[in-house]
């Protein structure tokens, strides 16, 4: 059940896609939305994993991606309400809205798959789901560019959204995320984040659990009241910390986490998403307020997977951005991109130094 008094109307693309309007508590926006009017082609067929022997790691071939927009002129901008001129993925005006993506990395088909072992020439279905999420109607902007009550909505929508998705067949785990800047490879200016559903535990989560087992289940914790007593920690509130780890490894890097133990966004409770409305928007300008151009960001919101670990792996965000100063960014070269092996560029405490700066300009 929605919280805040915010709204969902489910309606279906063109194509059979879903399409969620979520509308913000105080909207102006009429219940009834007009309908996706347009001839579309059939969706693209499901992409294909291959296994690397080397590494277990399932790679979704999604050829169809190479055919996605990139960088178009505003009035052309396929996720602003369609008109006219401009007949786009939204058929309506919105406050925020979620969709399946029409050229996704996994799904649209759905299913159990056992990928367990290893072998050479190895493939299996890319069973899942990817939708693209919305936060405003505007053509620019990012989720720091939002009004609190908007930011509320998004949070909402976030939770809803990894409820659903975490019940449809095969999927092991909810992923959403927000990509900004060019530099991070983005191709729409539109304020807007995805959500990816694996069929499998990401790498990333696996490498998490296999830590839990050496810590033990408390580690999340640990981790809370390690950087809370650290000159670390760069924003706190009543329920959630945000704070630099204290092996970052990118130059701007900042992880959330909330006070209780939370496996996803489901599970937050009123309170917590009401705050985190206001405090995330507090991160995000302020790390726009470190230079004179906007931060280049990705923002990801780790989640427990959808059946294991659960008790032990808590909602987490974590931000990073490869500006290391106002004109130069971090390359992933030799070491990070062949051998996982990162050299961080700033020390930990004074980023987290530089980070607070920046927020104080803000409030």
């Amino acid at each position: 059940m929605l919280t805040a008094g915010i709204t969902k109307h489910v309606t279906t693309m063109a194509d059979g896609r879903e399409l969620s309007y979520y509308d913000d508590a105080q909207t102006t926006l009429p219940r009834e939305r007009k309908a996706d009017q347009r001839t579309l082609d059939p969706r693209p067929p499901t992409a294909v994993m291959r296994q690397d022997p080397l590494t277990g790691e399932w790679i979704s071939i999604a050829a169809n991606r190479q055919n996605r927009v990139f960088l178009p002129p505003a009035d052309q901008d396929p996720l602003a309400p369609a008109t006219a001129a401009n007949p786009s993925e939204v058929p309506d005006d919105y406050d925020v809205v979620v969709f399946e993506n029409r050229s996704p990395s996994f799904g649209p088909d759905l299913g159990a798959l056992d990928l367990s072992g290893l072998a050479l020439g190895r493939t299996a279905p890319s069973h899942g789901r990817c939708e693209v999420v919305c936060f405003s109607p505007a053509s620019f902007g990012s989720f720091g560019s939002l009004s609190p009550q908007r930011a509320r909505t998004v949070i909402e929508a976030w939770a809803d959204r990894t409820e659903i998705l975490s019940s449809l067949p095969g999927i092991q785990q909810v992923f959403p995320f927000e990509n900004r800047g060019e530099a991070i490879g983005v191709t729409l200016h539109h304020p807007h984040g995805q959500i990816y559903c694996y069929p499998y535990l990401t790498p990333r989560t696996q490498r998490l659990i296999e830590s839990i087992a050496k810590f033990g289940p408390d580690l999340f914790e640990r981790i809370l009241q390690f950087e809370l007593a650290s000159e670390r920690v760069v924003l706190r509130g009543e329920h959630w910390t945000a704070f630099v780890p204290f092996a970052a490894r990118w130059p701007l890097e900042v992880h959330m986490l909330p006070h209780r133990h939370v496996p996803d966004f489901a599970a937050t409770n009123e309170a917590e998403r009401n705050e985190l409305s206001h405090l995330y928007l507090r991160l995000l300008r302020g790390l726009d307020a470190l230079y004179d151009t906007p931060t280049p960001y990705i923002a990801a919101w780790h989640q427990a997977p959808v059946t294991v670990s659960r008790a032990d792996i808590r909602l987490m965000l974590q931000v990073t951005s490869p500006r290391r100063a106002e004109s130069k960014l971090k390359y992933l070269a030799g070491s990070e991109s062949a051998m996982g092996a990162w050299i961080g560029d700033v020390p930990p405490e004074a980023a987290a130094q530089f980070i607070r700066d920046g927020i104080a300009k803000n409030d």
